[in-house]
């Protein structure tokens, strides 16, 4: 009975949960309809731009990403052909660098990156963002710089035929457009317009390259004088991993100085990243010297070779004194061009910013203040009237096209800007700086003279175990997003790093009267190393009085205004690195970043030496290894480092000095 029972109730229950069962299959609710429509139509009509998304097709084929942007009153006049277009072309998404607001004003959707939104928008332009192939809306592959055709591109496609196709097309389905194409863009988007020179458009007017990416391994993104920049390392990943930069770099520790130091190598800390499966990354561990495939590619010898014998287009070349990421491009090219320039055409900015600090505020720098806003000045009485003149079929009123100089150079030290015929030059009317060598003398001094007597050298303990930040830690990322400060880093106080023992410091009295500089200084060590390989960090710094009054927080300042790396094995030639001969005192000679700057009275003079500006570069073993890249734990040894001052081993910083 009781079993009986039991076995009732079993099949009871069995009923029970499949009488669930079979209702939770067969829904008994009715479908409630979604909210959210199947694609939403923005209204237009109150918005006083119109937006054309676009895919242009390229001579192999693939259709890139293109969005134009129209003021209303250029398509309310019925395709009456007035006005220029102003392209920029980009691998960091057009669509989100034509969406920064939600608002029917064009200007703020455009502000931000590349757009100096108050001279495109009042002055009527066509406004072009598109992005490159391989990226984000474009069909087609990615090649980070992607080289022209040549040795290291064999396709019949590059940067140049995929700008030369983009304004072909836009000048014959624009009706708005008036003949006229100017392109701008910084950094990456800097190296596009310089792309654009090369076998140009017909209808291409100007080109606007800002803070572009020049040459790679001599002094832009990827190495400094052959030392390699690992903090670089994260942006390959995101730039190449996925189209639409998906993937980013995963981190351990919050101080970037301990990300980089526990896998010793950056080819090991690659491995660890996932980094072998991007091609780039893979070109630089087969590239570490600097070879045909650096060479090939570089911009500034790309555009010299070209600019032999084809003509001109109108270029504005835009620098930042403190450029944390392409410091070395506008020079390079603004120096191989300018000599070819028969017609005026090729001129260049100086100005006191950041990498793409001429888009912004650029009243201050750090604790930095300019006392204006010099990103404003660029942006209204330079950039305005410079694409003006080749763009505009009538200037705007108000605005000069005629008075355009060679150089404009904003001077740091008195904080002023100057129109210049010539660059480098001392003054408007161009003025030659004279080479003047500032030498490294006994007892950490700095003098116009050559050291005559005293010690001969001074040394310090380089240890690759404890290498000198770049910057006080926890050393941040590279990124530009609050709170990260990193872009500034250039113009840090150097007081953290002065008073290390393996860093050297070299002081000069109190100066009576100003010194003024104008162009590259350039060191010449002499140094010795007791390993086999080492590099060299050499800083020109301004040494503020004790006391600032109108800027307490400035009192003692030491601010760097040139400075920058060479990595040793590469003194006898920059293809084929060679081991160091140890103990034996060697010239090392290598260019410092331009400036234009004036020491004042009451300011010193310093220069500081070390061998290890991490983690921005990579550490140095200091025992030759044939590649970097897998120097492995037992080749990181200590050395001892030292720079001469004697006579007939005079180390100096040779100044580009502007005589008074």
């Amino acid at each position: 009975m009781t079993l009986a029972l039991r076995s009732g109730a079993g099949a009871l229950a069995l009923a029970f949960v499949c009488t669930i069962s079979s209702s939770a299959q067969t829904p008994q609710y009715p479908n409630y309809p979604s909210e959210t429509p199947a694609q939403f139509t923005q209204p237009t009509a109150i918005l006083d731009y119109e937006r054309r998304d676009v895919m242009i097709p390229m001579r192999d084929g693939v259709k890139l990403h293109t969005v134009i942007l129209l003021p209303k009153s250029l398509v309310e006049a019925h395709g009456a052909k007035h006005a220029g277009i102003l392209i920029t072309r980009t691998p960091y998404d057009a669509t989100s660098l034509t969406s920064h607001e939600a608002s029917t004003h064009l200007g703020p959707i455009l502000e931000g990156y590349d757009n100096a939104e108050e001279v495109i928008v009042e002055d009527g332009y066509i406004r072009v963002i598109q992005d490159i192939r391989g990226k984000y809306g474009s069909e087609g592959d990615y090649v980070m710089n992607r080289p022209v055709h040549g040795p290291q591109n064999p396709t019949p496609v590059d940067e140049a035929t995929d700008t030369y196709d983009t304004i072909d097309w836009l000048i014959k389905n624009v009706p708005e457009n008036n003949g006229k194409v100017g392109i701008l863009g910084i950094s990456y988007n800097g190296f596009l317009p310089l792309m654009a020179l090369y076998h140009p458009h017909p209808a291409l007017k100007v080109s606007i390259p800002m803070n572009p990416m020049v040459d790679g391994w001599m002094g832009d993104d990827w190495f400094h004088n052959g030392a390699f920049r690992e903090q670089n390392m994260p942006y390959v990943l995101q730039q190449e991993a996925t189209r639409g930069n998906t993937v980013k770099w995963p981190t351990q520790y919050f101080d970037d100085y301990e990300t980089y130091i526990k896998p010793v190598s950056a080819g090991e800390l690659g491995k660890e990243q996932g980094l072998e499966q991007v091609g780039f990354w893979k070109k630089i561990l087969d590239h570490p010297s600097y070879d045909a495939f650096w060479s090939d590619q570089a911009v500034d010898k790309v555009l010299a070779d070209y600019y032999k014998t084809a003509p001109m287009i109108p270029t504005m070349l835009v620098a930042s004194l403190w450029d944390a990421e392409d410091i070395y491009g506008p020079t390079a090219v603004y120096k191989a061009i300018k000599p070819l320039d028969k017609n005026g055409d090729i001129h260049i900015v100086y100005g006191p910013w950041v990498h793409g600090g001429e888009i912004g505020d650029g009243s201050t720098l750090g604790a930095l203040h300019f006392n204006s806003d010099t990103g404003l000045y660029f942006r209204q009485h330079i950039l305005r009237p410079f694409l003006a003149k080749y763009l505009m079929d009538t200037s705007p009123p108000g605005v000069d096209t005629t008075n355009i100089p060679t150089a404009w150079a904003f001077q740091t030290g008195t904080n002023h800007w100057e129109k210049l015929s010539a660059w480098p030059s001392g003054c408007p009317s161009g003025c030659a700086p004279t080479p003047t060598p500032l030498y490294l003398t006994a007892s950490s001094g700095l003098s116009f003279s050559a050291p005559a007597s005293g010690s001969d050298f001074d040394a310090y303990i380089s240890d690759p175990a404890k290498p000198v930040p770049y910057r006080r830690r926890p050393a941040q990322p590279m990124g530009y997003d609050y709170p990260l400060t990193w872009p500034e880093w250039l113009a840090d106080d150097q007081r953290e790093q002065s008073g290390r023992p393996d860093v050297l410091s070299y002081t000069s009295e109190v100066l009576k009267e100003p010194v003024q500089i104008s162009g590259q200084p350039v060191a010449h060590l002499i140094a010795s190393t007791s390993g086999t390989d080492s590099d060299w960090v050499v800083k020109l710094i301004d040494v503020y009085p004790d006391e600032v009054a109108e800027q307490a927080n400035m009192g003692g300042y030491q601010l760097m205004i040139s400075a920058d790396i060479f990595r040793g094995r590469y003194r006898e030639s920059f293809a084929v690195p060679h081991a160091i001969s140890s103990n034996t005192p060697l010239e090392y000679k290598f260019n410092l970043p331009p400036a234009n700057h004036v020491f004042l009275p009451g300011h010193r003079i310093m220069v500081q030496v070390q061998s290890s500006w991490f983690p921005l570069y990579d550490r140095n073993p200091q025992t030759f290894v044939p590649n970097i890249f897998w120097a492995k734990p037992a080749d990181y040894q200590k050395a001892e480092q030292r720079i001469w001052h004697a006579p007939g081993h005079e180390s100096f910083v040779e100044l580009p000095l502007v005589k008074q």
